[in-house]
């Protein structure tokens, strides 16, 4: 089987005559890389494809620990929306939102009120579709990235120059559930309704966190509306992330560092870790709290800010024992939208601040998608002025 080969690191100083089984075995291995990770998993595969080994200085190192203690670790800010909706206790919980946005750029949501029967289902049909047949899975990939669902692999799979350890499901939710849904993928049966359920109730909680947040920076609704956008217009995308056991994980990453375009994206992860944020210059592994939500700051909401709240730097490690389930929703204004700073934040008649950031709006990040590989912070870099 072709598998064999699989290309890995070190196997190409082959005689003069084994030159042509090796081209095949070079193609097949391509091959096999294109139609994802689960793919290569399943055909059982003990060294990692060439094609997936970073450079020595890009390489994560020894493999995230299952249990406890093999990398640093934090416990991310904690903000209890049961305290955010007592008249009381908000102030307190909004200072707590503006620290983490501006200390960490990420914080956890707990007592958010998406049930607990909801996100084990929706943990589970993710599992579950990835376990379907190759040629299932297959129907939905689209080396487009402007596709509204699209099942591919690693980050940026056209232009990455290394494959990261990961395939993933994308399910726009926009315009309207009702408008995109029967799109989605049929199979496992219970997929459409579990999601979709899923995806209202991400929103919802996405609208209670972002208007908190505009609060605290002294926002409020904003005299853009950017507040009945995000909460009545705004856009949302789920990606579904697998990042299955790897035979060699500290040679590869599930996810490269990176910074999530929009205002607000809400994670949701099983138990297995392997996210890592970037804080004061350290890789920090998030310990993953049952049914809450890890919650980031995009690059919409650093501009929007002006500068005071930070979309940082993250990553997705992986590990040699078990698959990883994650869940992402991203959130933000309209496609057709500009993001600038918020007026109130610079607006220099009312002691505003200096713009930091020039406009933005979803065309040009696209752009930047397809041309670039994605791999550092380069597009929020971009807008920056200097």
């Amino acid at each position: 089987m072709a598998i064999v080969g699989l290309t890995n690191a070190g196997d190409h100083h082959l005689p003069h005559h084994g030159k042509s089984r090796a081209v095949d075995d070079e193609v097949a291995a391509a091959d096999y890389c294109l139609k994802g990770v689960r793919h290569l998993s399943d055909a059982g595969i003990t060294r990692l494809p060439g094609r997936y080994v970073l450079p020595a200085s890009d390489r994560p190192g020894a493999s995230v620990c299952i249990s406890t203690g093999c990398s640093a670790r934090v416990k991310l800010p904690v903000v209890d929306l049961a305290r955010l909706r007592v008249p009381t206790e908000r102030a307190a919980v909004l200072s707590t939102i503006y620290t983490a946005c501006r200390d960490y750029g990420f914080f956890q949501v707990v007592n958010h009120g998406v049930d607990s029967e909801a996100i084990a289902g929706m943990l589970d049909v993710a599992a579950r579709f990835f376990e379907l047949p190759f040629p299932e899975r297959a129907r939905y990939m689209s080396p487009d990235v402007r596709a509204p669902v699209r099942y591919g692999t690693s980050f940026n799979q056209a232009n990455d120059a290394v494959l990261c350890w990961r395939d993933f499901l994308k399910l726009s939710c926009v315009p309207t559930l009702a408008d995109v849904v029967p799109s989605w993928p049929d199979s496992p049966a219970d997929l459409r309704d579990v999601a979709s359920a899923y995806a209202e109730a991400s929103r919802r909680v996405f609208v209670e966190v972002v208007e908190a947040a505009l609060e605290a920076l002294g926002i409020g609704d904003g005299e853009d509306g950017v507040m009945e956008e995000l909460a009545t217009a705004g856009s949302q995308m789920m990606t579904v992330n697998c990042y299955p056991a790897c035979p060699q994980p500290e040679l590869t990453l599930g996810m490269p560092p990176h910074s999530d375009y929009g205002f607000l994206t809400l994670v949701l992860q099983d138990d297995v870790e392997g996210l890592q944020v970037m804080h004061d210059g350290e890789w920090l592994t998030v310990d993953p709290v049952p049914g809450s939500f890890v919650v980031n700051v995009g690059d919409h909401f650093e501009i929007y800010s002006n500068g005071r709240y930070k979309s940082v730097l993250h990553r997705v490690r992986v590990n040699s024992t078990r698959p990883r389930i994650s869940v992402a929703s991203f959130h933000s204004v309209g496609a057709q939208r500009v993001v600038g700073p918020a007026a109130e934040l610079v607006d220099e008649e009312r002691g505003g601040e200096a713009r930091r950031y020039m406009d933005t709006d979803f065309a040009t990040f696209l752009a930047y998608l397809a041309s670039a590989e994605g791999k550092h912070k380069n597009f929020l870099q971009s807008r920056r002025l200097a």
